[in-house]
């Protein structure tokens, strides 16, 4: 089994704050560095330091042979990764001293997907693999459908959160994963509860409360908790966990060891500033699950 990532690739800009600016306030960082990121991408390295066989489709500008190079090093097979005239997206992530974080996206690269090329990706799959997506390229709804017509698992993170991004794919999804907030926004613009969004699973990370899984098939729920620790930087937080929950699945765990695995990972990730270069590997949880 496999996982086939429909991702963003961005390079992050990192400054540390004393606290976010006020609007017209102009403030002095404390810090800043570059580094490997975008949804994406964080959902590709965490699943892969996880343990599993993971394929990213994406693009990055020419000029970025870095970008492939440092995702490859943390074993993804970039394969199906294009280089496009243009830039490679990029984040600004501001970082206040609570580990808090406000980041602005130029999505660049990652909404000049070309549909032959993803297609022909996605045609390698087998019906055991997966397919994961979040809201930073274009191409979604295309790539679920033919993915849910081979058989494959689609698992859709619904951020950043958009109301007709989510409408759209929604028949094609098997696994709907939103935070609280997003599933409370959802709810309300579809006018329904969580157990009659039209999806065969939901699942909501609950941030240091860990998370939540609910079969809408069966009614089936499952809740985790997270670990307490001191958190650094919360950015790809929610990633590390979907990643990880990702390859537990491909992996063969059931849902409720591939949640508690995911919310370990979750929680030592947020203990480290970065994102997909902080990200930790299936040894690291496992050290800090016996810890």
């Amino acid at each position: 089994m496999a996982i086939f990532n429909l991702g963003s690739v961005n390079i992050d800009h990192f400054y540390m704050l004393p606290h976010f600016p006020e609007p017209g306030e102009t403030l002095s960082a404390t810090g800043h560095k570059l580094g490997l990121g975008g949804k994406g991408t964080n959902q590709s390295v965490a699943a892969a330091k996880a343990g599993a066989e993971v394929f990213h489709i994406g693009a990055i500008g020419k000029k970025d042979p870095w970008v492939r190079e440092r995702i490859e090093s943390y074993g993804v097979n970039c394969k199906f990764l294009r280089e496009v005239d243009g830039e490679t997206g990029h984040a600004v992530i501001y970082v206040d001293q609570q580990g808090e974080n406000m980041i602005v996206l130029d999505p660049a690269a990652n909404v000049k997907q070309d549909s032959e090329f993803v297609i022909e990706a996605i045609d390698q799959a087998k019906p055991t693999d997966t397919l994961l997506m979040q809201n930073e390229t274009n191409l979604q709804p295309q790539t679920a459908t033919f993915a849910l017509v081979k058989g494959m698992r689609v698992i859709y993170s619904a951020a950043p959160f958009s109301i007709s991004a989510v409408k759209d794919l929604i028949p094609d999804v098997s696994i709907l994963v939103m935070n609280s907030i997003e599933a409370a926004q959802l709810c309300s613009a579809m006018g329904v509860s969580l157990e009659q969004i039209p999806v065969p699973q939901v699942m909501v990370t609950l941030g240091s409360k860990g998370a939540m899984w609910r079969s809408n098939e069966t009614g089936e729920t499952i809740e985790v908790s997270s670990p307490k620790v001191t958190p650094v930087d919360t950015t790809a937080a929610g990633d590390t966990y979907i990643g990880y929950f990702a390859a537990g699945l491909d992996l063969g765990m059931p849902v409720k060891a591939a949640m508690e695995w995911a919310v370990q990972a979750a929680a030592l990730k947020v203990t480290r500033a970065g994102t997909a270069d902080a990200i930790p590997s299936a040894n690291e949880v496992k050290s800090f699950r016996a810890a």
